[in-house]
C-alpha cells in the first residue's frame, strides 16, 4: 500500500519529466531541420530570413496556443480560421468606417471570444461533441463572414493600426513580441494557476475530474472562450500585415493549429499538452515552408511534408503513452 502511494506522489514529477524530454525532443527536430534547410538553401540562416520566419509562424503560434487548451481539456476546435475571418472583417469594417482602433481591436476580440462561448457552451452544456460542435460553427461562422461582407474583402485599414501589428521593435516584429507574450501568460495559466489544473483533469480523466469536484462546464467553456480570443487576435496580425480583410481568410488555418499542437505534444486524446511544444511546432512548421520555397519545392509537396509530420508526431505520442 506503502509503495502505491509513493508511485501515486511521483506521478506528476514523472509526468513534467515526460513534458520536458518531449518538449527537447521537438528542440532538437527542430535544430535539425534548420541545420539541413541551412546546407540546402544558403539564404536560409541569414538573419533576415529568421525574423522573417518567426514572424510568418507568429498566427499559426497564437492560434495553436488556444488550440492547445482546448484539446489539453479534451476537446478540439476547428472554427478558429472562420472565427478569425468574422473578427478580421468586422474589425477592419469598424476601423474604416474610423473607429478608434483601441474600440474597433476590443470589438473584435470580443467577437472572438464569443464565437467560442457559442462552441463551449455547446460542448458543455448541450453535451454535444466537439468535433461535431466545431465542424458545424466552421460553416456558419464562414457563412455569417460572407453575409457580412457580401463576400467582397474590406480595405483600406489605417496605417495607425497596421503599425500596431506590423511594427518592430529593436528588429522584433511586433507580432513575435506578442506571441511571446500571450505564450507566457498560456504557460502561467496551466502550470500554475488551479484552472489549468482543471483543463489538465478534465482532458485526462473527466469522470474523476468531476468526483473531485472540478467544475468541468466552466473549463471547457474557458478553453474554448480563450480559443477564439486567441484566432480574432492571430486575425488582427495578418489584417495588420496586408491592410485589408477578406471574408475566407483563415480557411484551413485549424489544420495548421492542429498540427503544431500535435508536433509539440499534445495529445488528442486529452489531458496532455506543452505551451514550449507548441510554439516549437509552430515554428518547426514555418520553416519548413519557408525552407522548401527557397528551395523552389512546389507547394502540394510542402503539405505532404506537412503531414508526414503529423503523423511522425502522432506515432511518438502513441509510443511515450504506451510506455506511460
Amino acid at each position: 500500500m506503502s509503495d502505491t502511494i509513493r508511485q501515486d506522489a511521483a506521478a506528476p514529477s514523472r509526468l513534467l519529466s515526460s513534458l520536458s524530454l518531449r518538449d527537447a525532443g521537438t528542440l532538437i527536430g527542430l535544430i535539425i531541420i534548420i541545420a539541413i534547410f541551412g546546407l540546402l538553401a544558403p539564404d536560409f540562416l541569414s538573419q533576415r530570413n529568421l525574423v522573417n520566419i518567426l514572424q510568418q509562424s507568429s498566427i499559426n503560434a497564437c492560434l495553436a496556443l488556444g488550440m492547445t487548451l482546448v484539446i489539453i481539456s479534451g476537446g478540439i476546435d476547428l472554427s478558429v480560421g472562420p472565427t478569425a475571418a468574422i473578427a478580421a472583417v468586422v474589425t477592419a469594417s469598424l476601423l474604416v468606417m474610423g473607429t478608434p482602433v483601441p474600440l474597433a481591436l476590443i470589438a473584435g476580440l470580443g467577437i472572438g471570444a464569443m464565437c467560442g462561448l457559442v462552441n463551449g457552451v455547446l460542448v458543455a452544456y448541450v453535451g454535444l461533441q466537439p468535433f461535431i460542435v466545431t465542424l458545424g460553427t466552421l460553416s456558419t461562422y464562414r457563412a455569417i463572414a460572407l453575409i457580412y461582407t457580401g463576400g467582397n474583402p474590406v480595405l483600406g485599414v489605417p496605417q495607425g493600426f497596421r503599425t500596431l501589428f506590423n511594427g518592430s521593435v529593436m528588429g522584433i516584429p511586433n507580432s513575435v513580441l506578442m506571441v511571446a507574450v500571450v505564450a507566457f501568460l498560456a504557460w502561467m495559466l496551466l502550470k500554475k494557476t488551479p484552472l489549468g489544473e482543471y483543463m489538465l483533469a478534465v482532458g485526462g480523466n473527466e469522470e474523476a475530474a468531476y468526483v473531485a469536484g472540478v467544475p468541468i462546464a466552466l473549463t471547457k467553456i474557458t478553453a474554448y472562450v480563450i480559443s477564439g480570443l486567441l484566432a480574432a487576435l492571430a486575425s488582427m496580425v495578418l489584417i495588420g500585415r496586408l491592410g485589408a480583410a477578406e471574408p475566407i481568410l483563415g480557411n484551413l488555418w485549424e489544420l495548421d493549429a492542429i498540427a503544431a499542437a500535435a508536433i509539440g505534444g499534445a495529445s488528442l486524446m486529452g489531458g496532455k499538452g506543452s505551451i514550449v511544444g507548441t510554439l516549437l511546432g509552430a515554428i518547426i512548421l514555418g520553416s519548413m515552408r519557408n525552407g522548401l520555397t527557397l528551395m523552389n519545392v512546389q507547394a502540394f509537396y510542402q503539405l505532404l511534408a506537412t503531414g508526414l509530420i503529423i503523423l511522425v508526431a502522432m506515432m511518438i505520442d502513441r509510443v511515450t503513452r504506451g510506455k506511460g
